[in-house]
């Protein structure tokens, strides 16, 4: 028999918990509306992008951070403290879903791509605690520099990163559940015996349906899991 504790639960967060637009846009959005970024950083970001979209569309995109260049940390308190992360409207289903695994006793994981910071600012609006793996910023003198500070937490990445924790904390893989949206997710969901596909993209979807894994549409959602009390529910009942 295998113990609750040493079963994860991986949830992907853009996407698979809250809906578009993704938080790290949420988050420029709220910058630029308090005039915190700078025309010459969106160049720079702009131009690395041009430049790179080509040969490697990873560094041009996903690992290229420089409107954030030269920023001060002390943002994300002001972000917070604005009541930002209350914000997400996060999937109902979704925060049933994370209750439903606290409930069983699972490890309970956020492996996303998104930064950091920001995944652990919203995480005191879930309905249970979670372990956050996610895209940490470089930090020079309580300022970022606009560059990631280990690998890009997507495709392969978060693969990796499920494997190291599953080492690190004795988890039983192949008893574990990953819920993922998109195509990128895919070597995340194939690292667990109990993958999920959920508002899957067409891609993800046609894999999901190839290989028999359940398909969840989560559509409903709440402006804060923190003060809504749902039903927790059966795997069936979440589709």
């Amino acid at each position: 028999m295998i113990v609750p504790a040493k079963i994860g639960a991986f949830f992907d967060l853009d996407g698979t918990l809250i809906p578009a637009p993704s938080l790290e846009w949420r988050f420029l959005a709220h910058l630029l509306a308090h005039e915190e970024v700078s025309r010459a950083n969106l160049i720079l970001w702009l131009r690395h992008c041009a430049k790179n979209i080509l040969r490697d569309r990873h560094a041009a995109i996903e690992a290229n951070k420089l409107y954030l260049a030269g920023l001060p940390e002390s943002l994300l308190a002001e972000w917070t403290a604005a009541g930002a992360p209350n914000s997400p409207p996060f999937f109902l289903r979704g925060m049933a879903r994370l209750a439903w695994h606290h409930a069983q006793g699972h490890r309970v994981f956020l492996v996303t791509g998104t930064l950091a910071p920001l995944a652990r600012a919203i995480a005191r609006n879930l309905p249970c605690p979670v372990e956050i793996i996610a895209n940490e910023l470089e930090v020079l003198d309580g300022h970022w520099t606009g560059w990631l500070a280990r690998e890009h937490m997507g495709g392969k990445a978060k693969a990796d990163a499920i494997q190291a924790l599953a080492t690190r904390n004795g988890l039983e893989l192949r008893q574990s559940h990953a819920y993922g949206n998109y195509v990128a997710d895919l070597p995340m969901l194939e690292s667990v015996g109990n993958p999920v596909a959920v508002n899957p993209s067409r891609r993800l979807a046609h894999v999901a349906r190839t290989r028999g894994w359940p398909i969840y549409k989560w559509r409903e959602s709440l402006t804060s899991a923190k003060t809504t009390h749902t039903r927790l529910f059966t795997p069936t009942e979440a589709r």
